[in-house]
């Protein structure tokens, strides 16, 4: 049951990342449902917003595909629970498979690029039902190698938990290696995020959110609330910062619509 559970959701969450929701396939929920099937929601739990913060940052561009989210994720909840494997260390195999994961999505489009002529096709006989068959065709083509990909991972996890355990016994530093490479990851993926965003004037408030974090960690009565409260400061200021915008729009006589110094 919990191989035909996995088969499913995987797929679902391979489509998910180009339809459906766009929402289901994301770590901070996907790995807690993986959890919930293996009989661990609470290392999904912590795997899921562990590989989130390492994911947060990768978004596909174009036809070029950053390393997958949805295969390190399943990889890494299936080595955490059924391989015994310490989460560190599981993330830091899951970096192998999201990679194994960019190389399958990118496959796919490559075969699905020679579809498209059906679809143009289909289109110019106005067929509908023809266009549906090709978008249904690409979609379960990309959800069965995934769904294959997290079977194989999950009979080799479940067979390679003595084989891990007496191989960490025996070379405790390559896990050591891969449980300080899966840490570090996480703060990967903010600085490519942060990269990406952050802007000059916005760098006070980055560490204004630092100082936030460590007095509310100090307190005993706040620390075990830390991240919600400093999350409630950031969305205040967010508020604040786009009504005095809406405010100063309104003052200098702008109708709304976009201008010059919108970009539009």
């Amino acid at each position: 049951m919990q191989v035909v559970l996995l088969a499913i959701v995987t797929f679902i969450f391979a489509i998910d990342q180009f339809s459906l929701t766009e929402l289901l396939y994301r770590p901070i929920i996907a790995c807690p449902i993986i959890g919930a099937i293996l009989g661990d929601v609470q290392t999904g739990l912590v795997v899921g917003g562990t590989y989130e913060l390492m994911m947060v940052g990768n978004m596909p561009v174009g036809g070029a595909q950053p390393p997958n989210a949805v295969l390190g994720g399943i990889v890494a909840m299936i080595f955490a629970v059924k391989s015994g494997l310490a989460i560190d260390a599981a993330l830091g195999l899951a970096v192998i498979f999201s990679l194994m994961g960019q190389y399958v999505v990118t496959l796919v489009f490559t075969i699905n690029s020679g579809l498209m002529a059906q679809a143009d096709k289909a289109a110019d006989n106005a067929d509908p039902k023809g266009i549906d068959k090709v978008n249904i065709l690409a979609a379960s083509l990309l959800g069965i190698l995934f769904a294959i990909i997290a079977v194989v991972a999950y009979f080799g996890g479940e067979a390679a938990g003595n084989a891990l355990q007496s191989f960490s016994d025996s070379f405790s530093w390559v896990m050591g290696g891969l449980g300080a490479a899966g840490g570090m990851m996480r703060y990967v993926g903010f600085a490519v995020l942060l990269k990406i965003m952050l802007a000059d004037d916005m760098w006070g408030i980055y560490l204004a959110g630092f100082a936030a974090a460590a007095l509310f960690g100090n307190i005993e009565a706040t620390s075990g609330a830390t991240l919600i409260l400093v999350a409630f400061i950031g969305v205040a200021i967010a508020l604040y910062d786009y009504n005095t915008n809406i405010k100063i729009k309104g003052l200098t006589g702008s109708n709304g619509n976009g201008g010059a110094s919108d970009g539009i």
